[in-house]
């Protein structure tokens, strides 16, 4: 072997040696990244209070965790593929993150080798197999334009009557949308947390010009043709045994003064799946200018309810002394909100009494896990049998940790929280229709704290009523797993034509043709 020949080799080797160490410094930089953000979380979620992130803003450095992952992978693979070969540096990283739906449509696509012929001169090689990967793919949401004619016919022999078609009712007269726009437009802003004007800008990028003004409009007037099936489902809610109750904040632009003031969405949901119940999961969101137990007074005016399924919150304790044919209502309350006291407690102080606690309360819902969607005598049964001598016991242990410990303690604080709603926090064992927590309408209430982040406020009063309205017929869709889009577009296309108002209960969303598309 000559020299030049020598010379070229080591060049080569050079140059691969570069790129070997280029890619492994990229991969090194990538994991110092993922460790500063790791470490950033860590410090923002359980250091000092004043370092805290709001909880609303946890999934912000989450996501920038998976991106950096994602950085930190790929940097991996390509020094795997310069330092083993590309030819089979892909082998050990096959992998399907599970299956994709069968109902997706398949493009398939064949790629050939460059020569089936074989190498030795044997001629042209069979084919004896073949690898097949699939990828999940995207076409972009295409807008259309639905033209509409009319004919119109005469009568050629004499001059009478002209015949045409009757024009359609729409929910826009001699607008733009159709009803399945306006049901995009609603859903991804109270379902996808989409706020109008970020919606206007998808729409730019396809040459539609539309202003958030004019969305709000569409969704303004589809939210009063919508209005008697929030009705119909509160007269569903009026008649169940038991409900959940939650609030959280609404704030809202006050005209003249510039400012936004602090208002409440109310929650009432009904779900009945716990314990097998027939009745189909409901949540409807009412506002209101204040967080006052008058307003949860008035939002169960005519509910013939017996229990109430609530948080701590004093402003529930009214509704116990009110004058009901059915009596006062009984208030349930929530295990998980006692559970997170001693939770935060045990993460900033490592209190092995909270610890403790967490594990009898952690006990407590292992065995409503064994029962849950059964009958609601086989819950009662294992409660009695498992949940009551745990909750026998854990009363006066509570009492005696509290008296060997400091009174102004936080642990002290929250011990007393969890003994004076005691009468609350042990009704479910009466009952096999009561649940542990409030936790079926704080999911429902939660896509309604994430558009209030993007969103900022509503505009006014009439808005955030609005907001309610549509925000209830999104989120019931999803707890009776029916596409919310094709649900409020059929309806709305429903009642524009004519539907009778005596038959409302048929445009129910429990009634609704089940999407093949599970929601999230």
């Amino acid at each position: 072997m000559n020299v030049a020949v020598l010379h070229d080799e080591v060049e080569r080797l050079k140059a691969e040696l570069a790129q070997t160490q280029e890619a492994l410094a990229q991969s090194e930089e990538a994991r110092r990244r993922l460790e500063s953000i790791v470490s950033d979380f860590q410090r923002e979620k359980f250091g000092a209070r004043s370092e805290k992130l709001s909880i609303e803003q946890y999934h912000l450095p989450l996501e920038d965790v998976e991106i950096a992952q994602g950085v930190l992978d790929a940097a991996h693979e390509k020094a795997q593929q310069i330092i083993k070969g590309r030819s089979d540096a892909g082998a050990s990283h096959r992998r399907n993150r599970g299956h994709l739906p069968a109902h997706l449509p398949r493009v398939e696509r064949i790629i050939e080798p460059q020569s089936r012929l074989c190498p030795c001169g044997c001629g042209e090689m069979a084919r004896i197999g073949e690898d097949v990967s699939e990828r999940l793919d995207v076409v972009p949401a295409q807008l259309r334009v639905l033209v509409t004619r009319r004919p119109k016919y005469a009568c050629r022999r004499c001059s009478g009557a002209v015949v045409q078609a009757h024009a359609p009712e729409h929910v826009v007269p001699g607008g733009l949308p159709t009803e399945a726009l306006i049901a995009q437009v609603i859903v991804a802003k109270f379902g996808d947390h989409l706020p109008f004007y970020r919606q206007a800008e998808i729409y730019a990028r396809q040459g539609i010009r539309l202003d958030r003004a004019t969305l709000g409009n569409w969704a303004g007037r589809a939210c009063f043709h919508l209005k008697p099936i929030a009705d119909r489902m509160r007269q569903h809610l009026a008649a169940a045994d038991r409900l959940f109750m939650d609030e959280t904040t609404a704030p809202v632009l006050d005209p003249g003064r510039g400012k936004v003031r602090k208002g409440f969405f109310w929650a009432i949901a009904s779900d009945d799946r716990g314990h097998a119940g027939q009745g189909p999961p409901i949540v409807l969101f009412h506002y209101a200018p204040g967080r006052n137990g008058e307003h949860a007074e008035r939002f169960l005016q005519g509910f013939r309810g017996q229990f109430l399924q609530v948080d701590a919150y004093e402003g529930y304790d009214r509704l116990t002394r009110l004058e009901r044919p059915q009596g006062p209502w009984r208030l349930i309350h929530c295990w998980a909100h006692l559970r997170r006291r001693f939770v935060k407690l045990a993460r900033n102080t490592k209190s092995p009494i909270a610890e403790a606690a967490i594990r009898q309360i952690a006990a407590l819902y292992a065995i409503e896990a064994t029962v849950r969607g059964t009958a609601p005598q086989l819950r009662l049964a294992a409660r009695r049998e498992h949940s009551a001598p745990i909750i026998a016991a854990l009363k006066p242990w509570f009492e005696k940790q509290l008296s060997m410990i400091s009174s102004g303690s936080r642990l002290a604080e929250d011990i007393r929280y969890g003994l004076a709603h005691w009468e609350g926090l042990t009704r479910f064992l009466d009952d096999g229709r009561l649940e542990l927590d409030t936790n079926p309408v704080e999911n429902a209430i939660r896509p309604i704290c994430l558009t209030r982040k993007n969103a900022l406020f509503a505009g006014h009063e009439v808005g955030a009523e609005n907001w309610a309205l549509l925000s209830s017929l999104v989120a019931t869709c999803k707890l009776n797993d029916v596409n919310p889009v094709a649900y409020i577009a059929e309806t709305l296309d429903a009642i524009i034509n004519g539907h009778p108002q005596s038959g409302v209960e048929d445009l129910m969303p429990w009634r609704f043709r089940k999407s093949s598309i599970p929601n999230p």
